[in-house]
């Protein structure tokens, strides 16, 4: 499979998930720049994490306007694989292609450290290898990666099952107490309606390697693989 991992100006996760997906899940990955259109025939693109354009106006609000990205969106109106981590998750957001908004954490603090995730749906192209509920453990490290809609919109996600990820503690209880950044519902990650694009805040492409101590980051990567296998047998 192929993997398109687009890079803006300030992106600082990019060469990470290419290792990841090059030299641990031994697929043929390449860096797209913002400014180009052509896809190179990617089966799946990847938004990495950083800081876009310094954050300035708002986390991800200049990159959603990148010439990459109406062809990103042409790509995911068409049934493509997309997945934005962090900063791509909020780029994501500001090109209208997910639900909600990431505003300031709650503590109004840069938060930096390990966290644990539940797995809400494992009928997704992004977490098809995880059991139902399964508890991840995964790093993360961002100043605005509180999640936002009102209790209706929360509600319709919940019920269209576009809720993906929830902040919880080891045992996979979802309370506010380990919400590390005041997200409503303890929502994590999320995916639009079809279910092709997803954004989650921690850092999957940061827990994918045994020196690392912790591989719960390639549950999501191998889930991708795994989809893309079998839809294109």
């Amino acid at each position: 499979m192929k993997f398109g991992i687009i890079v803006f100006p300030g992106s600082n996760c990019d060469d990470d998930c290419r290792y990841v997906m090059t030299e641990l899940m031994q697929q043929d990955s390449f860096f797209l720049w913002h400014k180009t259109e052509d896809l190179n025939g990617a089966d799946c693109l990847i938004l990495p994490g950083g800081f876009s354009y310094g954050d300035y106006l708002r986390c991800g609000a200049m990159a959603a306007n990148s010439p990459i990205m109406k062809t990103v969106k042409s790509f995911a109106d068409n049934g493509g694989i997309v997945i934005g981590i962090c900063n791509g998750f909020q780029i994501l957001q500001e090109a209208s292609l997910l639900p909600g908004t990431l505003i300031r954490n709650k503590n109004l603090k840069f938060i930096c450290k390990n966290i644990h995730i539940r797995v809400e749906s494992n009928n997704t192209p992004f977490t098809n290898t995880c059991r139902g509920s399964e508890v991840l453990k995964m790093p993360i490290a961002h100043m605005d990666g509180n999640f936002f809609v009102d209790k209706k919109q929360l509600q319709k996600l919940e019920e269209s099952g576009q809720v993906l990820l929830k902040y919880c503690n080891e045992d996979g209880e979802p309370n506010e107490e380990f919400c590390p950044n005041g997200a409503v519902g303890n929502v994590a990650g999320v995916t639009n309606l079809e279910g092709n694009v997803c954004g989650l805040m921690p850092h999957p492409e940061r827990c994918s390697e045994k020196i690392l101590g912790n591989q719960d980051g390639l549950k999501i990567f191998g889930s991708i693989v795994s989809y893309l296998n079998t839809k294109n047998r």
